[in-house]
């Protein structure tokens, strides 16, 4: 990986990815504030959705927009070499198969994004 893309710059873009999702617009016309949920788009909860429910496109979606799983490291021992993993494994695996509910390294975390699609 080039520096642009590190552990920092992911959980920056979180930071920044809560903050707009967290965004209280005046909306005149209905008369109410509108938030990211009254106009996101939500596949699997269209009735009622939750912020997690809103389809955001974003790599940090391989992580289900959680800074645990982005930290996480483990000893992978069933490969040729053996050593730690982390979160440019899950991403390289993620990126090649974003279909995944769980990767093949020794982190085991899904591919799949919060919201629960690819």
């Amino acid at each position: 990986f080039s520096g642009l893309l590190t552990q920092e710059v992911l959980l920056a873009l979180l930071e920044l990815q809560d903050e707009l999702a967290g965004i209280r617009v005046w909306a005149a016309g209905e008369g109410r504030n509108v938030t990211l949920q009254d106009v996101c788009y939500a596949p699997l909860n269209p009735a009622a959705p939750g912020v997690g429910d809103c389809a955001v496109s974003s790599v940090t979606q391989y992580f289900q927009n959680n800074r645990s799983r982005l930290a996480l490291t483990a000893w992978q021992q069933d490969s040729k070499p053996q050593g730690t993993v982390d979160w440019h494994d899950h991403l390289i695996y993620c990126v090649n198969s974003p279909l995944s509910f769980k990767d093949i390294t020794a982190l085991e975390l899904s591919c799949m994004a919060e919201y629960g699609g690819p």
